[in-house]
């Protein structure tokens, strides 16, 4: 046998990928980087039209996917996601944990909440069910997918002698660092905060991660955690300028650049590599 070269180890042809929050703006890119690269995806989301939508699109440029609408909060609702999954492709190899509570800041929010006590997103008011909706979605959510998907991974071992599988999750700068809420002033608006629940459960992720990754030592499941810096959703001039200012590229990411650091992860191409956490950031947390 030849040995591989290093287009070889990028391809997953004959691959199955689960991306939970693939309509949003990151997921859907690596919903169509996974798809582009061989692998059959299971676009999954509490929103299963959008989720059904981008599956229908990566089919149309011949990509075999299919939505899949799903609660991760929801055990239930997760099993059957994974059940989907072996149901249409008979097997899962790669799992990408996108799906995630991140406060925006919301014009309409913003309006509505112009004349209370303290700004938006305020640590001294911020709302128990708010912390605790958070912590259920970004965290139990990706304990809940991540055990589904392992189980089966398990199974197909166990039936056919071996079986290799990638799990990344995806984090946060703010899982690193705490955030500087000086980027989110604004002279025209008033203050607004990154809440606390953000950071707490981004750097949950990673010790989520590095506890899985030392867990199956021995098993063929590698576990890693992407890193993305802020990434440009047409955010206004003036967070766009704060932010950029805070990277040594002196800019925000383009929301296709995180796609080859997620290919290298779920591929061979990382092969000795896990309980790392890849930062893409454009030198944020350098400096």
């Amino acid at each position: 046998m030849s040995p591989q070269t290093i287009l070889d180890k990028f391809n997953l042809s004959g691959r199955v990928a689960i991306v939970t929050g693939g309509p949003g703006l990151l997921g859907r890119e690596f919903c169509r980087t996974l798809a582009e690269a061989g692998a059959a995806v299971v676009v999954a989301d509490l929103r299963g039209e959008a989720a059904a939508s981008v599956a229908a699109a990566l089919c149309q440029q011949s990509h075999r996917a299919i939505g899949v609408q799903v609660d991760i909060t929801n055990p239930e609702s997760v099993n059957n996601l994974v059940a989907a999954a072996l149901g249409a492709f008979g097997r899962v190899d790669v799992l990408v944990n996108s799906a995630a509570l991140d406060p925006k800041v919301d014009p309409e929010a913003l309006k509505n909440r112009a004349g209370d006590a303290l700004p938006l997103g305020a640590f001294e008011d911020y709302p128990l069910s708010a912390w605790q909706a958070a912590l259920n979605v970004n965290l139990t959510g990706m304990f809940l997918v991540t055990q589904a998907f392992v189980k089966a991974i398990l199974g197909a071992a166990s039936d056919q002698g071996s079986a290799r599988a990638s799990i990344i999750n995806i984090c946060s700068t703010y899982g690193l660092n705490g955030p500087d809420q000086r980027i989110y002033l604004h002279p025209d608006r008033p203050q607004t905060f990154k809440p606390v629940y953000y950071s707490v459960t981004k750097a949950g992720v990673l010790g989520f991660t590095k506890y899985l990754a030392a867990y199956y030592a021995g098993a063929q499941i590698r576990v890693n955690a992407l890193t993305p810096g802020g990434v440009f959703n047409d955010h206004d001039p003036v967070f766009t300028q704060n932010y950029s200012a805070k990277t040594i590229l002196g800019r925000m990411a383009h929301k296709d650049e995180m796609n080859g650091a997620l290919l290298y992860l779920a591929s061979d191409a990382s092969s000795y590599m896990t309980g790392s956490n890849l930062v893409v950031d454009g030198g944020w947390t350098a400096w």
